[in-house]
């Protein structure tokens, strides 16, 4: 019988899928600090992981595992040197997340656009239509918006773009120009000559080396003054000092963040003041359906890891 380590709480859909199967037994660890982890680990097979991370200190401790199941598809909190070398497989939900987060950018475009917070604050606070007309706000329609990274996120993206009548370019060296034409986008080559004439800018890509500061001043200050950001993928990406610069300094309209370099974000992290910032807390794929999806998809892949059927496309390459 193999013992799977479900780290964190996830949606009891996924749960279920292990209480009906005699092979598998779990343990639920809520406990997720560095000495509990050392502790617990080294009995499990497999593992879940959410948000905690799991470094050298941790693994070197955990001689019988040879899963991580992803609950979500990024993986900045493993270490992939550690379990390249030791053979410890890193598995993601590559299918389950792509709706809620592709909402999720629509939403924060939308909100930010439309000034959705202004207005309701003028409502809320007896002014009703004494500042609104003073108030900017802007239309999807017929606007450019370059969406970097064009996996499952960004396919799902562009459907919804395609809704609101959008220009749709896709930045990705690793996707040719016809497949994404046959998505309803255009790719395109530069990503600095596309960020100067993009409306809306969406990021979807995994935070490396190359990612890292991938939109700094120097980038942000080439864009349109009403130009919006959305980053759902990772902190990091932009550089939220240059970024909170760029807004002050109206080079953009504004952004909508949904993941921080740190997290939870330090309090003193001058976005929190920004009022053309919206934020959320790193919950794109919190929607019922999403959690149930992910859980499910979560302990599907153990079970079929170790049933030697696992979908390929599940497994990260390292």
């Amino acid at each position: 019988m193999k013992k799977i380590a479900i780290i964190e709480n996830i949606h009891d859909d996924g749960l279920k899928l292990l209480k009906k199967n005699s092979n598998f037994e779990y343990e639920i660890i809520t406990d997720t600090s560095k000495e509990n982890l050392i502790k617990k680990l080294p009995e499990f097979d497999a593992c879940t992981l959410r948000v905690s991370k799991l470094d050298e200190n941790i693994l070197k401790h955990c001689p019988n595992l040879k899963v991580i199941s992803r609950h979500g598809v990024g993986y900045d909190n493993v270490d992939l040197d550690y379990i390249k070398k030791n053979n410890i497989s890193l598995l993601i939900t590559a299918t389950a997340n792509a709706i809620a987060v592709a909402e999720h950018v629509i939403y924060m475009m939308l909100s930010l656009s439309k000034s959705i917070n202004q207005y309701d604050n003028e409502v809320r606070t007896g002014n009703f239509k004494k500042n609104a007309s003073k108030i900017e706000t802007l239309e999807l329609y017929n606007k450019e918006i370059l969406i970097v990274g064009f996996g499952r996120i960004g396919k799902s993206l562009i459907k919804r773009c395609i809704g609101f009548e959008m220009k749709i370019k896709i930045f990705d060296p690793f996707v040719s120009s016809d497949i994404i034409s046959q998505h309803g986008a255009d790719k395109i080559e530069n990503l600095d000559s596309s960020l100067k004439t993009c409306d809306y800018l969406s990021l979807h890509v995994p935070l490396t080396t190359k990612t890292k500061n991938m939109i700094d001043y120097s980038k942000l200050k080439t864009m349109k003054r009403n130009a919006i950001i959305i980053n759902t993928s990772r902190g990091g990406i932009i550089n939220e000092i240059d970024l909170n610069k760029a807004i002050n300094e109206k080079i953009i309209f504004g952004a909508g963040l949904d993941v921080f370099e740190k997290e939870p974000i330090n309090l003193s992290n001058p976005l929190l003041k920004n009022k053309k910032v919206l934020l959320s807390p790193h919950s794109a794929t919190f929607t019922n359906e999403c959690k149930s999806r992910m859980s499910i998809e979560t302990i599907k892949n153990i079970i079929d890891f170790f049933e030697n059927k696992l979908d390929k496309s599940m497994i990260v390459k390292i």
